[in-house]
Order: structure tokens, then C-alpha cells, then sequence
């Protein structure tokens, strides 16, 4: 088993910045991929960055290209994502999740995650 603990959630102001972090425990040592998702109130949880271990890139929804950055250091199995340029559609459950397996390129569905956080919240006022 996997456990994620996130922190850095808050409350700001449009184009303000965050930054997120997410530790990971337990059995990590086969662990391929840590990501972000996000899930805003009557939405589905949708992809927002991925950080590959095996491979050390890094891939994004275009909704938060160019603002959002994710980054992490494998051997303290944490991954943050700084977050700039924050607008109100950025407010939304955080959560952070671990894929065991490879795969090439990326992966955006959550169905492909098998670890995930309790989430923490951002909220981005205008």
C-alpha cells in the first residue's frame, strides 16, 4: 500500500500563487508516476499534471500549461505543483496520485492511478 498526504491548499486572490505538495509512504519503491487531478464542485475529477519518475518528464492539461508546474524528487517520493497566474475556474479539490505502472507518454484518466490523497482544497476568489 501507497498513502499520499497533501498540503499547501488555501485561499487566494486571481493571479495569486500556490504550491502544493504530496508525500508519499509505504511501498513506493515501485511507483512509475505522481500526478494532480482536480475536481471542482458538480464536475468530474479531471488531469492536471503528471510528473514519470522512469522517464523525468512532465505533461499537462492544456488548462494550466504555461502557469501550473510540477516537479518532485524521487527519492523523498514527493512531487509539488506550483501553482501562478491562479484564476477562479483553478478552484477545485486538489488531489494528488501515484501510478504504479509504466506506460508510454502519459496518463490522464484517473482509472490509471491506483493511490490517491484525501485532496486539499484551493479556492481562487476573483
Amino acid at each position: 500500500q501507497v498513502q499520499l498526504v497533501e498540503s499547501g491548499g488555501g485561499s487566494v486572490q486571481t493571479g495569486d500563487s500556490l504550491r502544493l505538495s504530496c508525500t508519499a509512504s509505504g511501498r513506493t519503491f515501485s511507483n512509475n508516476a505522481m500526478g494532480w487531478f482536480r475536481q471542482a464542485p458538480g464536475r468530474e475529477r479531471e488531469f492536471v499534471a503528471v510528473i514519470t519518475w522512469t522517464e523525468g518528464r512532465t505533461y499537462y492539461a492544456n488548462s494550466v500549461k504555461g502557469r501550473f508546474t510540477i516537479s518532485g524528487d524521487n527519492a523523498k517520493n514527493t512531487v509539488y505543483l506550483q501553482m501562478s497566474s491562479l484564476k477562479p475556474e483553478d478552484t477545485a479539490v486538489y488531489y494528488c496520485a501515484v501510478r504504479r505502472y509504466y506506460t508510454s507518454g502519459y496518463c490522464a484518466h484517473e482509472s490509471g492511478y491506483q493511490y490517491w490523497g484525501q485532496g486539499t482544497q484551493v479556492t481562487v476568489s476573483s
